[in-house]
């Protein structure tokens, strides 16, 4: 089962999809856990230190460069990428983890080359591995402008009950649209009230499959610096609802 969350900046995607990765191994899965997101904080939640080389691969700049054969304009569109995650895989208790991070050039820029070896890496990791896969996309709409989403099983679009986020979610639906792709999901986030239901359902024209409501555990934990993966609260009973959801959805 290969799982990617999208949806705009700061409505809670690495949080769910922390919890997640925990609820999915409660269910005896194998995880790989994937951060490409340009500010990655996956890792943290699930536990893992700043200690234990938690550098994404997006700022060793170098070794892209040398894996893009980066000359000048000229770079190879088929980088060797084989070998990089048995060198930067970080494994604990049946969760891996790899942290990819994404290019952002000041000014808007974008290092081709670089991104070109982080895409790739991405596209192998997810259609090589044998274990459930979370990955925890880049905020915004740009990945599905690359197609970088099309090998998953389902697409969870996060989303807060505020008019940027609905925005966002409707272009990403769109797009996913025109993408022909199926298992496109909407989740809602820190979920208050009847209300805050109801404008997600109007604003997209479908109903979550489930809402996370506003959760002090998690608000506690990160305060702290706490792993996600040592919570409990309606957050993570959301989390278990979101997997047998997801599970009971044919053998994926």
């Amino acid at each position: 089962m290969k799982i990617a969350f999208c949806g705009k900046g700061g409505v809670g995607k690495s949080t769910i999809a922390a919890l997640l990765c925990r609820a999915l191994r409660e269910r005896g899965l194998s995880v790989l856990a994937i951060d490409a997101d340009p500010s990655p904080h996956l890792g943290r939640l699930l536990g893992f230190r700043e200690e234990e080389k938690l550098v994404p691969l997006a700022e060793m700049r170098e070794l892209l460069a040398e894996r893009a054969q980066k000359s000048g304009p000229y770079y190879t569109l088929n980088p060797r990428i084989e070998d990089l995650p048995e060198k930067f895989m970080l494994v604990r208790d049946g969760l891996r983890l790899m942290v990819l991070g994404a290019i952002r050039e000041a000014g808007g820029g974008c290092a081709c080359p670089e991104q070109t070896v982080l895409r790739r890496l991405l596209s192998h990791l997810v259609l090589q591995a044998q274990e459930a896969v979370v990955v925890d996309m880049e905020a915004g709409v740009e990945h599905f402008g690359r197609a970088t989403v099309v090998p998953m099983d389902f697409i969870l679009v996060v989303v807060q009950p505020y008019r940027g986020s609905l925005e966002t979610a409707k272009q990403i639906l769109r797009l996913a649209t025109e993408l022909k792709l199926s298992n496109v999901l909407i989740v809602g986030n820190t979920m208050r009230t009847p209300e805050d239901e109801a404008l997600v359902r109007e604003g997209l024209g479908t109903t979550p499959v489930i809402s996370f409501p506003e959760d002090p555990e998690v608000a506690a934990a990160e305060r702290a610096g706490r792993s996600l993966l040592e919570i409990e609260g309606p957050a993570m009973e959301a989390a278990r609802r979101l997997t047998q959801f997801l599970l009971s959805q044919g053998d994926l």
